[in-house]
């Protein structure tokens, strides 16, 4: 609707230039008649006088209208620059208000999504085979607490593989031990290790920004982590540790490529998801994951938009969902200018 009444506006300052242009050129000719007769009337001397006043009357007719269609020409052109500049203004409006809501969405399907992914970790934390594994150290526990890790892999594809780790930070079970032969490594200097060993409950969990993991092949996740208690009661003592690797580049993918945008608004639409540093985390074109950081005036706001010479910018906060307060993470969408 907006670009309609912006496009009504460029056709009604181009009929009026072509119409104004018009009286001109009439006007003209008719100066031209004019004077012709003022010629022919002063050759034929006194029986054209009367003649030559028609003419000369024509003459100010065509002066007091080529007056008028300049000062029309001026009036309308001033309006219909008003008009193109107020219809440019509400175009970009609507445009930004729109591209922050799209954004709001893109950050808030990934935090209903975390949401369950915080879930799982205290829940499957709690598994009696990851207990045993931990309090009956040995082959068979172990094995067994892989096998649970596996059948729950089969079920939720969302994941990489899931460790689980003593007290000291060793992973004595993983759920894809093919792919990935973690067992009897060291993450006791882990982030996810030492803070999920702090949690104050079962209740408690932690999760960590996107990170590409040396271990799981350099690709990049999402991390969760929640201690394994002992007894799997809620407030028992902290045994060992659950890390679950949440696969990130194509849950983000879908979800940056999934945006409502119009078949012209995507070719010079760039769609985002930043981290709290405004780190690029994911990218509707695949660029700068991990390593860019985007310029982001927020200026104070959890959400909005901005003009400037190069895109239309809007941004929203991520707004967190249930026990899931979220990161500090963006949806953002830039829009070419050009």
């Amino acid at each position: 609707m907006q670009e309609d009444i912006l496009k009504l506006a460029y056709e009604v300052s181009r009929v009026t230039g072509e119409k104004v242009d018009l009286i001109d050129s009439v006007m003209r000719q008719t100066s031209l008649l004019a004077i012709n007769a003022r010629i022919e009337a002063a050759r034929a001397g006194t029986s054209g006088a009367a003649f030559s006043v028609v003419a000369q009357e024509m003459g100010a007719v065509a002066i007091d209208i080529s007056r008028i269609s300049k000062e029309l020409r001026g009036a309308i052109g001033s309006n219909i620059e008003k008009l193109e500049l107020a219809g440019a203004e509400m175009m970009t409006h609507f445009k930004g208000e729109r591209f922050t809501d799209l954004a709001h969405n893109a950050v808030e399907i990934i935090d209903r999504n975390f949401y369950e992914r915080s879930c799982d970790v205290r829940w499957w934390a709690t598994d009696s085979a990851m207990v045993d594994a931990l309090e009956k150290p040995g082959p068979d526990s172990a094995a067994y607490a892989s096998e649970r890790l596996a059948t729950i892999l089969r079920s939720y594809t969302v994941y990489l593989d899931l460790w689980v780790a003593d007290a000291s930070g060793r992973v004595v079970a993983n759920g894809r031990p093919r792919d990935y032969r973690v067992t009897g490594m060291d993450v006791s200097q882990t982030d996810w290790f030492k803070r999920s060993m702090h949690t104050g409950s079962g209740e408690n969990f932690i999760v960590a920004d996107i990170e590409a993991n040396t271990a799981l092949k350099g690709a990049a996740v999402a991390t969760y982590a929640t201690a394994i208690r002992q007894g799997a009661h809620n407030n028992g003592r902290a045994i060992g540790a659950l890390g679950i690797f949440f696969d990130w580049q194509p849950q983000a993918e879908a979800v940056v490529n999934g945006v409502s945008l119009t078949e012209d608004e995507r070719g010079k639409t760039r769609v985002m998801l930043v981290d709290a540093r405004h780190r690029v985390i994911a990218s509707s074109d695949g660029k700068g994951l991990l390593q860019e950081i985007v310029a982001l005036d927020t200026d104070g706001r959890t959400r909005g938009h901005y003009q400037s010479d190069r895109a239309l910018t809007a941004f929203a906060l991520t707004p967190g969902y249930e026990t899931y307060e979220g990161l500090g993470w963006y949806g953002v969408i830039e829009s070419s200018a050009a």
